[in-house]
């Protein structure tokens, strides 16, 4: 029985790890659209787009990386709490 809860338990899509999921895909898309980028112009104080596109794109992921992290923490313990177990 105790199997039963543990695969219910873990199916379960909340649309906070629906949101963690879109900030962990989102760099992805991005950087494999590569038609979106791959040009020259705008330039950025003499640097092509191309290039500080991508660069801006490591501090986005990091940002968003920071944000599915403190959501899935926040989402363990609210699970943790609600059926009375200590958290990982």
């Amino acid at each position: 029985m105790s199997d039963q809860s543990d695969v219910t338990r873990a199916a379960m899509v909340t649309p906070v790890r629906v949101i963690i999921a879109l900030c962990l895909v989102a760099p992805f898309v991005a950087m494999l659209w590569v038609g979106s980028y791959a040009k020259t112009d705008p330039a950025f104080v003499g640097i092509p787009f191309f290039y500080w596109y991508q660069m801006l794109w490591v501090l986005i992921s990091t940002a968003l990386t920071m944000v599915a992290y403190q959501l899935w923490r926040r989402d363990q313990r609210a699970r943790a709490g609600r059926e009375g177990g200590a958290s990982q």
